[in-house]
C-alpha cells in the first residue's frame, strides 16, 4: 500500500514538474503585452536596390511606400536586431535577452512609454504616422514571409504606435536617464552630473574665462581632477564654410561614434519617394527616416551633449507610505497627491523557459517614482510625455533650406544632441540642441530637491547656445562644452549660457585635438579636414596627464618589469598612430582613466592598472612594446584587421573585447563616417564608410564585412546618391509590396 501511494506521489510530483515546465516555457506569448490591431489596410510598394556595396537604395511612390521599403531593407540585412526594437516596444525583451533584456523591460514599464505613445499618437500629423505605419507593414510583410526568423510568438503584427513607443523608451537614455535610475535603483546616493550648482548664478562665478582656458567646476569637482564627458559614447562633427575651405566647397564631415552591433548601430540608405523626399544617411534599427546625412540642399550630423535634462524630487510620504505633497507651481500650495501604483510581469529567458518576475512600478505627478530604502524619489526629464521627435525627425529631412530646417527643428522634440549643419548656400551652423528645463532658481537642482516647483515649460530652441556662420569659418563639436566650438574670436559668450540651463563645461581629449588642429592658419581644405578627423594624438592634459603623471611617480625598484613598461612610457610620443613602440601599452593603461573620467566614477589604481596591463601584454604577445596594430584588431567573421588610435582620440577605438588570443577586438568608436561636399555651383557630393558592411548581422552574405578593408585604410566609398548613379552600379534590383510576391529584377538595369 505505502509502496503504491508513493508510485502515485512521484507521478504526480512529475506530471505537475512537467505541467510547470511546459507552463514557464509557453507562457511568455500569450500573457505579455499583445500587439495592437495592424496598420489600417492600403497597398504598399517600395523599389530596393542594392549597390555594389550592398547598400539599400529604397524608392517609393509616397513617403509611406518608401518607408515600408526601408522597413523591407533592413530587415534583409538585420532582422535580428529589429526584433530586439520591437519586443522592447512591448515590454517582451527579457524574453529573448534574459536578464539584461528584462531590465529594459522595466525602464518600458517605469517609464510608461506605451502610455506615453497612446496619449500622444493623434498629435502627430497625417503624414507621419502615414510613415509610422508603412514602415511597421514592411515589417509585417518581412515576418509574414520569413517566419522561421521570427523569435517570439505573436511578436507581429506591429502598428505605427509600436515604432513610436520604440523612440518615447530609447531618447531618453541618450542624455544619461541610467546612470539616474541606477543609483536610484541600488539606492545610493546620487552623483551631480556636471557643471555650476543649478541654482540660478551667472556661469562666470565659476572661473569660466577665455574658451581656450576652461576649466571643471569649482562647485562639483569630479573623482578625476579633468573635468571629461560622462558618456563613454562619443562622436566628432566638422562643418568647413566655403571662405576657409581653400576652394569654395562647403564640407560636412560627420563621425559618429556608435557600437558596431545592436540597436544603436547605424545602418547606412539612401531614400526617395514622389513626393519629394530624398536623403542619404544613416539610421539606427527600428526608425522610418535617416537621423543624419543629406539631402540636395543641406545635411546635419550629431554629437552627444550633456545638459542637465533630469531633475529628482525626493518626496514627503505620508505614512500610509502612498500620499506625498506636490507642489505645481512657483508660489502654490502643495496640495496632497496619491501615488499610482501598479504591477508589471518582467519575462527572463533562463534557457528554455522564460520566467515571470514581478516588480512594482510607481507614478506621480512630477514623473515616475521609484522607491527605495533612502525614500521615494520621483524622475522628471526633459522631453517627459512627448512622441513629437518622430514629426521632428522626419521635417527636418524634408527641409529645403536653412530657415524650414530651423523651422522644423524649433519644434523641440528631440530632447538632447547637438546638431552641426551645412547646406548648399554656404552656411554652417552649431546648435546645442536640447529639452532644457524653465526651472525655478532657489533650489539646487543637481540633487534630490524637496518641494521644489514642478517645470513644465522649455527654454525656447531659439535661445540655446548656437553659432551660425562664425568668423572663422569652421565649426566642430567633440561631446565638449559648446563654449569651444568655432576658434578664437568666434566662441560663445559664457555669461550668456545661465548657469541653471546645466551645460557642460568640460573638454574631451578629441576637443583638445580639434581645437588645437582647427585654430591653425591657412585653408582647411578637404585633405586636412581628413587629416584632422583621423588624428591619433593625445595631448598631455586631462585625465591622460593625470594617469600618466601618476604612473611616473611610482615607485617599481622592485618590480622590474613594470619599471620598464613605466620608463617606456616616459618616452612616449603621445600618438597612437601605432608607429611608436609604447603605442598599445599606453592605449591600454589610458583606457580605464578614460572611462572613470567619462563616467565620473573613482580614479583606478595606477599601479593596477599598470601591472594588468603588463601581464596581459607579456602573456599574449611575450612583449611590452608590440605594435598597436597587432594588439587592437577589427574582426568580423574571417576578417582581422589592425586597428589604430584611442579611446579618445579623432581616430576613436573607444571600447573593446579582449579575445582568447588576448587581441583587443573593438566594439565602439568610429562607425558610420560621411563627408558631405557641396561644390561652388550647390551640387552635392558625399563618401561615407562603416567598419564593417551593410548585412550587421547576415554572416553569409558578401556585405557582412566588406567595407572593413577600406575603413582600417582611411578610405571611403562613394554615396549613389543620383537615381541614375545608383542605376548604373545596381547588383540587385527588387520590387516588394504589401499583397504581391517580391518581384526579383524587375528591370535589370
Amino acid at each position: 500500500m505505502n509502496k503504491t501511494i508513493l508510485r502515485r506521489t512521484a507521478w504526480t510530483l512529475l506530471v505537475l514538474v512537467l505541467a510547470l515546465f511546459v507552463a514557464l516555457a509557453s507562457w511568455e506569448p500569450f500573457l505579455a503585452e499583445q500587439p495592437g490591431p495592424p496598420p489600417p489596410p492600403r497597398t504598399y510598394s517600395a523599389e530596393v536596390i542594392r549597390d555594389e556595396w550592398g547598400v539599400p537604395h529604397i524608392h517609393g511612390k509616397t513617403d509611406a511606400d518608401t518607408a515600408f521599403g526601408i522597413a523591407w531593407a533592413h530587415a534583409e540585412d538585420d532582422f535580428s536586431t529589429l526584433q530586439d526594437v520591437v519586443a522592447m516596444t512591448r515590454g517582451r525583451f527579457g524574453a529573448i535577452a534574459g536578464a539584461d533584456g528584462a531590465g529594459v523591460d522595466f525602464a518600458y514599464h517605469w517609464l510608461d512609454a506605451r502610455g506615453t505613445a497612446r496619449r500622444h499618437y493623434a498629435s502627430l500629423s497625417p503624414q507621419v504616422r502615414a510613415v509610422l505605419d508603412g514602415y511597421a507593414s514592411g515589417l509585417n510583410r518581412y515576418a509574414a514571409l520569413h517566419p522561421g526568423e521570427v523569435k517570439l510568438m505573436r511578436l507581429f503584427p506591429v502598428n505605427g504606435e509600436d515604432i513610436a513607443t520604440g523612440f518615447v523608451l530609447r531618447l531618453p537614455f541618450f542624455f544619461g536617464l541610467d546612470r539616474v535610475l541606477g543609483p536610484l535603483a541600488e539606492g545610493k546616493p546620487l552623483r551631480p552630473e556636471h557643471g555650476p550648482s543649478l541654482t540660478g548664478q551667472p556661469a562666470t562665478e565659476f572661473g569660466l574665462g577665455k574658451a581656450d582656458q576652461l576649466a571643471p567646476s569649482r562647485a562639483m569637482p569630479p573623482p578625476l581632477p579633468m573635468g571629461e564627458a560622462a558618456e563613454t559614447a562619443g562622436s566628432n562633427a566638422f562643418a568647413i564654410a566655403p571662405a576657409r575651405s581653400g576652394d569654395g566647397v562647403t564640407r560636412l564631415l560627420s563621425n559618429s561614434h556608435q557600437p558596431y552591433r545592436g540597436g544603436v548601430a547605424w545602418y547606412e540608405l539612401e531614400i526617395q519617394s514622389d513626393e519629394g523626399w530624398h536623403f542619404a544617411g544613416a539610421t539606427f534599427p527600428g526608425s522610418p527616416f535617416p537621423f543624419m546625412g543629406h539631402n540636395e540642399h543641406l545635411g546635419w550630423t550629431n554629437t552627444v551633449n550633456r545638459p542637465d535634462l533630469i531633475d529628482v524630487w525626493q518626496l514627503p510620504l505620508e505614512a500610509d507610505g502612498q500620499h506625498y505633497r506636490f507642489v505645481g507651481a512657483p508660489g502654490a500650495a502643495p496640495s496632497r497627491e496619491m501615488l499610482e501604483q501598479r504591477r508589471v510581469w518582467l519575462p527572463v529567458r533562463l534557457g528554455p523557459l522564460v520566467l515571470p518576475v514581478p516588480r512594482m512600478t510607481w507614478r506621480s505627478k512630477y514623473g515616475p517614482v521609484m522607491i527605495n530604502a533612502n525614500g521615494a524619489f520621483a524622475v522628471r526629464y526633459g522631453g517627459i510625455d512627448r512622441i513629437d521627435s518622430v514629426e521632428q525627425y522626419y521635417r527636418i529631412t524634408h527641409a529645403r533650406d536653412f530657415a524650414q530646417w530651423r523651422s522644423a527643428m524649433a519644434i523641440g522634440g528631440v530632447p538632447a544632441t547637438n546638431f552641426i549643419y551645412a547646406d548648399r548656400a554656404g552656411n554652417i551652423a552649431y546648435w546645442y540642441n536640447a529639452a532644457i528645463p524653465l526651472r525655478t532658481p532657489g533650489p539646487d537642482w543637481r540633487h534630490a530637491v524637496r518641494d521644489a516647483p514642478m517645470w513644465r515649460d522649455y527654454v525656447p530652441w531659439e535661445q540655446l547656445p548656437h553659432l551660425v556662420n562664425p568668423a572663422s569659418g569652421y565649426l566642430f563639436n567633440s561631446n565638449n562644452t559648446p563654449l569651444l566650438a568655432a576658434g578664437p574670436g568666434s566662441e560663445l559668450d559664457p555669461a550668456a549660457i545661465p548657469a541653471i540651463w546645466g551645460v557642460e563645461l568640460d573638454l574631451t581629449n578629441r576637443a583638445r585635438r580639434a581645437s588645437k588642429l582647427l585654430a591653425e592658419p591657412g585653408p582647411i581644405d578637404r585633405a586636412r579636414l581628413l587629416r584632422i578627423k583621423f588624428d591619433t594624438g593625445y595631448e598631455r592634459a586631462g585625465y591622460v596627464a593625470w594617469m600618466l603623471d601618476a604612473i611616473a611617480r611610482l615607485d617599481l625598484r622592485a618590480e622590474p618589469d613594470l619599471a620598464a613598461a613605466q620608463r617606456l612610457l616616459a618616452g612616449w610620443d603621445f600618438n597612437a598612430d601605432s608607429q611608436g613602440a609604447a603605442d598599445a601599452l599606453a592605449v591600454m593603461v589610458l583606457e580605464p582613466a578614460m572611462k572613470a573620467s567619462y563616467g565620473l566614477k573613482p580614479a583606478p589604481d595606477p599601479h593596477a592598472v599598470l601591472a594588468e596591463t603588463v601581464t596581459h601584454l607579456q602573456r599574449h604577445f611575450g612583449r611590452i612594446d608590440p605594435p598597436l596594430g597587432q594588439v587592437l584588431r577589427i574582426r568580423r567573421g574571417a576578417v582581422d584587421l589592425p586597428g589604430e588610435g584611442g579611446g579618445d582620440t579623432l581616430r576613436a577605438a573607444t571600447d573593446w573585447d579582449v579575445d582568447a588570443d588576448g587581441r583587443l577586438s573593438i566594439k565602439h568608436g568610429d562607425s558610420f563616417v560621411m563627408l558631405i561636399e557641396w561644390d561652388r555651383a550647390g551640387r552635392v557630393r558625399s563618401e561615407s564608410i562603416q567598419p564593417y558592411g551593410a548585412a550587421t548581422t547576415r554572416p553569409d552574405s558578401p556585405h557582412y564585412a566588406d567595407q572593413a578593408a577600406l575603413f582600417t585604410a582611411r578610405k571611403f566609398k562613394p554615396v549613389r546618391f543620383e537615381r541614375a548613379d545608383v542605376l548604373k552600379h545596381a547588383v540587385r534590383r527588387i520590387v516588394v509590396s504589401s499583397d504581391k510576391p517580391v518581384m526579383i529584377d524587375r528591370a535589370k538595369p
